[in-house]
């Protein structure tokens, strides 16, 4: 059994997926859409975009679209693997974290957010943005949207603001865990379902069991999931020290 959080583990689980009836789609395509059954491949591109780039490989050669969000900094914003991602069919979204890159000035924040819209859009019609959420930063970038409206720019929509998440089960790899609200300080939602799930192997077996429910949003980080053992280690120590620097200071 292969171990988790390795690209071969992530195939498992969205064939599995699929072989349980599931349309596995883009956010954009899931607003565009009614679906029975629907998984929504969301991927927050923090860092180590050409690990993006293979998961969207796979999920192309599967016959399944997703959504990228990739950030306004270096180490995710390649220009490259933003249009080969792309190419293959799938959605580029902004993530942004435009009040923490501007420490809390909005109007700084507002104008550093369209100057990254605008740049991603010359690579793709962007439709769609999803905050990033800066665990060690004070500030919540969603916050930008209690001053201004995303939908003044052309945004159809953000996951955190136009997604019923009681109708529409969400699970996040946050923590390189699937239930790491505990080291989770922005990303987790307000969701009536009571449902647990530590591993992809436990994923797995829910939706084999159709124990899952009809509407779910994963959202991954593609620099976790790795078949190269040294990359896939590094990341585990980095993973652990990054949860408890987030425990001492926001859980503790």
């Amino acid at each position: 059994m292969a171990k988790d959080f390795t690209v071969d583990k992530y195939e498992e689980f969205l064939k599995t997926a699929i072989a349980a009836g599931y349309s596995l789609v883009s956010y954009e395509e899931y607003i565009k859409n009614d679906f029975d059954k629907v998984l929504i491949l969301r991927h927050d591109v923090d860092k180590k975009p050409k690990n993006s780039l293979k998961t969207a490989q796979l999920q192309h050669q599967l016959g399944v679209t997703g959504t990228y969000y990739f950030r306004a900094v270096p180490s995710s914003f390649d220009v490259d693997v933003i249009l080969q991602i792309a190419a293959l069919g799938h959605e580029i979204g902004y993530h942004y974290e435009d009040l923490t890159i501007c420490k809390g000035d909005y109007q700084k924040s507002i104008i550093h957010f369209e100057k990254w819209l605008s740049k991603l859009r010359t690579y793709y019609p962007v439709k769609t943005v999803c905050m990033h959420g800066s665990p060690l930063s004070k500030h919540d970038n969603r916050k930008l949207w209690d001053r201004y409206n995303y939908k003044d720019y052309d945004v159809v929509a953000e996951p955190y603001f136009d997604i019923d998440f009681n109708k529409v089960f969400y699970i996040t790899d946050t923590g390189r865990k699937w239930d790491g609200n505990k080291v989770s300080v922005r990303d987790k939602v307000d969701s009536k379902f009571n449902l647990s799930f530590h591993s992809t192997n436990q994923l797995i077996k829910g939706f084999k069991a159709g124990k899952l429910p009809n509407h779910i949003m994963q959202n991954i980080h593609p620099q976790r999931w790795s078949n190269n053992r040294l990359e896939w280690i590094q990341e585990f120590v980095f993973q652990n020290i990054k949860n408890s620097i987030k425990k001492l200071l926001f859980v503790t």
